[in-house]
């Protein structure tokens, strides 16, 4: 069984979480230790996290990985 990700949806969700916490792209980038530039192709779907940083995004939103690549519609980790 294969699943490819949807970048979009990756972004969009990253977007919606930054969002929630009344961040910039700056602001993530910092806290995630990547550059602005980088938060932003993620959000606009132009590339995916690593894994490294997908664990990084669940874990400071507090939302599992499986949510971040549309595996599952709920939140919760």
């Amino acid at each position: 069984m294969s699943k490819e990700f949807d970048a979009d949806l990756i972004g969009e969700r990253i977007r919606a979480l930054r969002k929630d916490k009344v961040l910039t792209v700056v602001q993530l980038g910092k806290i995630l230790d990547v550059t602005h530039a980088t938060v932003s192709m993620w959000e606009n779907g132009r590339s995916y996290p690593s894994t490294h940083n997908l664990f990084n995004i669940a874990q400071f939103f507090n939302v599992s990985a499986s949510y971040l690549l549309g595996l599952k519609d709920t939140k919760d980790v």
